[in-house]
């Protein structure tokens, strides 16, 4: 039997980190929504959330079938819980300040950190799915094709969001929704462009 190009311990952690970066991403988004005052942001943010809560499922399951305890406790999966709750807090500090659209930018970026290390947990597994064969190569490349695209849509959408505030926030014309929403961009190739034309756009 062939040998899988690549280390499966390895690939169990990741699958353990991805479990816990979702719990996480869940507490965060929830978080968020208590911040976030623009009507279109926080209608995107609940849709992020229900598919996070999706993202659990399909992590879950793919552990499930990989005979992997989706709950198992690894030193790397406490880092990622800290994280998670360290983004949490910072929301709660910016909450506390009183000013209400600087705690909607707090979470804004908060929700680009989760997103970084969400995305780039999918990513990697999307290239341990190309290696993979046999039923471990079935069962990663029907998760990553479940959920790469929603990531996508996570990371690059919510960086346009923060940016576009943070532009708002001083004092200078602001695409809202950002450019990056209204083109529906899925790529870091499609989000590039989108703000290369914002200026075209205000």
């Amino acid at each position: 039997m062939a040998k899988p190009r690549y280390d499966e311990k390895q690939l169990k952690d990741l699958l353990l980190q991805m479990m816990e970066t979702e719990l996480g991403g869940e507490q965060v988004y929830r978080k968020a929504l208590t911040c976030a005052i623009n009507e279109d942001l926080k209608k995107e943010w609940e849709e992020y959330l229900e598919e996070t809560l999706n993202h659990q499922n399909v992590v879950r399951t793919t552990c499930e079938l990989l005979n992997i305890n989706a709950d198992e406790d690894v030193p790397s999966r406490g880092v990622v819980k800290h994280i998670g709750l360290s983004l949490v807090k910072a929301m709660d500090l910016a909450l506390k300040s009183g000013n209400p659209a600087a705690a909607q930018l707090v979470a804004c970026e908060c929700v680009v950190h989760a997103e970084t290390k969400d995305h780039a947990n999918w990513e990697l597994l999307g290239k341990v799915a190309e290696v993979a064969t046999g039923e471990t190569g079935k069962v990663l490349k029907e998760a990553h094709a479940r959920v790469e695209k929603d990531e996508d849509h996570h990371l690059y959408h919510t960086k346009g969001w923060c940016r576009e505030l943070w532009i708002q926030s001083l004092g200078m014309p602001a695409v809202l929704p950002p450019p990056e929403e209204v083109k529906q961009v899925e790529t870091a190739i499609g989000a590039s462009r989108a703000e290369q034309q914002r200026k075209s756009m205000l």
